[in-house]
Formats: C-alpha cells, sequence, structure tokens
C-alpha cells in the first residue's frame, strides 16, 4: 500500500464533478489497491474521509471512518436522500484546505444508496456526525469545497485558533 498524495485546494480536480465507478471497475486490482491506499492515505493524515478526487482519482468514490471503533468503510457512487428537514451548523475541515476550520450547515439526518468496494448494493442511514462526513465527501464528488456550503465567513479559522477558542466552548453545548 501506498501513501497518496493529496490535491490541495486550488487544484482544478476538486472542482469537477467526478464519474461514476464502472461495473467492471470493482474487479480490477487497481481499483481495489485504490481503495486500499485511499484508507492507509486517510490514517496517515488523521482524516476521518477521503474521496477520489482528494488524490487526484476523478471517481465517485470515497473511503470514511463512521463509527467509533469500526474499520474504515469504502462508498462508491453515492445517492444521499435528506430525511426531513433538520439542519445543523458545526465544525469541519478538510485534508485538502490543511489547517484551516469553519461551521457548515448540514442535513441531521441522510440515507445514502451506494455500492461497496465490491460492487454490492450499499444502504444505510446516518444521522449527526456521521451524516455530515458523508456529505462533505459527497460534496468533493461534485466539485464541491466546505467553504462553498457555509452560510459566511465569520467562523472561519485556522486550526491551532479552533483549539484554542472553539473546540472547549463548543464541548459545554
Amino acid at each position: 500500500m501506498s501513501i497518496l498524495k493529496v490535491a490541495r485546494m486550488g487544484h482544478p480536480v476538486l472542482r469537477e464533478k467526478a464519474r461514476p465507478v464502472e461495473k467492471a471497475e470493482f474487479k480490477d486490482p487497481v481499483f481495489q489497491r485504490l481503495v486500499d491506499d485511499m484508507i492507509e492515505t486517510m490514517h496517515e493524515y488523521a482524516g476521518v474521509g477521503l474521496a477520489g478526487p482528494q488524490v487526484h482519482e476523478s471517481r465517485r468514490l470515497f473511503v470514511a471512518l463512521l463509527d467509533d471503533g469500526e474499520d474504515a468503510v469504502a462508498i462508491v457512487n453515492p445517492v444521499i436522500t435528506v430525511v426531513g428537514d433538520e439542519v445543523v451548523e458545526g465544525w469541519e475541515g478538510c485534508l485538502s484546505i490543511p489547517e484551516i476550520r469553519g461551521r457548515v450547515p448540514r442535513a441531521f439526518r441522510i440515507k445514502v444508496q451506494a455500492q461497496d468496494r465490491d460492487g454490492k448494493r450499499l444502504e444505510l442511514e446516518a444521522e449527526d456526525y456521521p451524516a455530515r462526513v458523508i456529505q462533505h465527501e459527497t460534496d468533493h464528488l461534485d466539485g464541491v469545497l466546505f467553504f462553498d456550503r457555509m452560510r459566511g465567513f465569520e467562523s472561519l479559522t485556522y486550526l491551532e485558533e479552533y483549539g484554542r477558542y472553539h473546540a472547549r466552548h463548543d464541548d459545554d453545548e
């Protein structure tokens, strides 16, 4: 396995709509190695999610840690359906925009239809933080960065200041 180079904000691949993963690709050892490399890269950079475009692969694929203590999951060709109308604002960061955090509104509850790394049908429901991660990573597949979802830039902060001024306050909420 390998650590992949992460595309940073400004690279055109991050603003393109990624192409669907085709049926034949799931059995390709190169595709399976890409999934493994993305998981290793996500862990190396202490991320909770990583999308294909972030590693210069314009494919509708992301890997994520959705539950504490669980292995990373690969989600391919996701389609999200919002459940209910509750929207919550929460802090987000991005491996493609290092050292920056901002508050982003997201649907609290979602359903996802997708495929797993082997091409098998995958359906899941998520709420709160796992739903936020899935929405963030799916945005990458559509060329959207978390800045694009922010209501304003007043909350934009460097990671150091987030830890100093905001993280403790948010734990009290």
